[in-house]
């Protein structure tokens, strides 16, 4: 992929839905395919590994990293699968400094990771996660990743699939707003093969390092998964004085 200009990096979030595409079959190589598309820098997939059982793994990591140029973040998670609570971060050049893997609260289990990159781009806190689809929970694990957000002044790009369709007063996200500044409406990304609802999130600390989130919308996107994936332009440059 081209060096982006200014220190910026692109980000991307995608919920591969266990692999399974809108025409019901498990085809992981076209989620490979549709990660090799976007061409981020830095991706958080959700519902990476199998939810149930043994929790295995769904992707072909090596032939990510062949077609993709992107190696995941090693997670411990005990079981077969590739991440934590299906959460799984590909990083396409740069150094993991930490990594914390966090059991978010809720009826439902639920996680998130919280890595510390060095970037060529500049140094930069990745908090990927997946939510829970009972309000009551969201509100939660939003309190709980803000109390993970902080430690020192990396800025921070927080992504995954928010689960939140509600707007303003309504939505379980509005107490990131302290953080990560007005939350707005996000992009459309879900379904993928008519989108409707901003599940999917990219959101940043400071706010002004984050260009427009956009959805990343092609014809094998729309099949590979019952979410769109989306990305967005982040400048690290400077980020820490801004």
């Amino acid at each position: 992929m081209a060096k982006q200009p200014g220190g910026e990096a692109i980000f991307a979030s995608y919920n591969v839905h266990k692999c399974v595409g809108t025409d019901g079959r498990c085809l992981p190589e076209r989620i490979v395919e549709v990660v090799a598309e976007i061409g981020a820098d830095v991706v958080a997939l959700q519902e990476a590994d199998r939810r149930f059982g043994d929790r295995a793994a769904l992707l072909d990591l090596d032939r990510i990293t062949r077609i993709a140029g992107l190696v995941p973040v090693p997670v411990a998670n005990g079981h077969a699968g590739h991440g934590w609570h299906g959460n799984l971060v590909l990083v396409r050049e740069g150094l993991v400094r930490g990594l914390r893997q966090i059991a978010l609260p809720g009826l439902e289990p639920r996680g998130a990771l919280v890595v510390d990159l060095d970037l060529t781009r500049g140094p930069v806190r990745v908090m990927a996660a997946h939510l829970g689809l009972l309000r009551q929970s969201r509100i939660m694990q939003v309190e709980a990743l803000l109390a993970h957000s902080g430690g020192d002044d990396r800025p921070i790009v927080l992504m995954g699939d928010m689960n939140e369709w509600r707007h303003r007063r309504r939505s379980a996200l509005r107490p990131f707003g302290s953080q990560f500044g007005p939350m707005g409406r996000g992009v459309a990304s879900f379904p993928s093969y008519y989108p409707l609802f901003a599940l999917d999130r990219i959101i940043a600390r400071p706010h002004t390092i984050l260009g427009p989130v956009e959805v990343h919308d092609s014809p094998l996107a729309r099949k590979a998964s019952d979410h769109l994936p989306i990305k967005a332009r982040v400048s690290l440059e400077g980020a820490i004085d801004a």
